[in-house]
């Protein structure tokens, strides 16, 4: 999983969205509101909704381009069932939560440990 997701609130501009995603160096971001997750927002989502429909990226919120059907898992979880989450739900992203903190997008973390091997 991302150490450390870049975390928005539903109000945040696509462009600002956008812009932390790439800095970072990340895929998706996850859209909370105060310590609640309300959703993950990719950069699929950002192209496929807001941007290829011509909207103003800099008005448009992220809360309109997340996805928020979302799948929790905590980070102790067994990892056969972490894979099979991820799996099927293939290819809607699954998030690994702790408690009180969002880790991250599982599927990032699961290309990682792919990559290593």
């Amino acid at each position: 999983m991302t150490a450390a997701p870049v975390t928005v609130g539903p109000q945040t501009s696509v462009a600002q969205v956008a812009r932390a995603m790439r800095d970072r160096g990340l895929g998706a971001a996850l859209v909370t509101d105060g310590d609640r997750l309300c959703g993950l927002v990719t950069d699929r989502d950002l192209a496929v909704r807001p941007v290829s429909r011509g909207v103003d990226t800099e008005e448009t919120t992220v809360a309109g381009a997340c996805g928020d059907d979302l799948v929790t898992m905590a980070p102790d979880d067994d990892l056969d069932h972490v894979v099979r989450l991820a799996v099927e739900r293939d290819p809607e992203p699954a998030l690994g939560v702790c408690a009180t903190r969002h880790r991250g997008p599982v599927g990032q973390w699961l290309q990682k440990e792919d990559d290593a091997s």
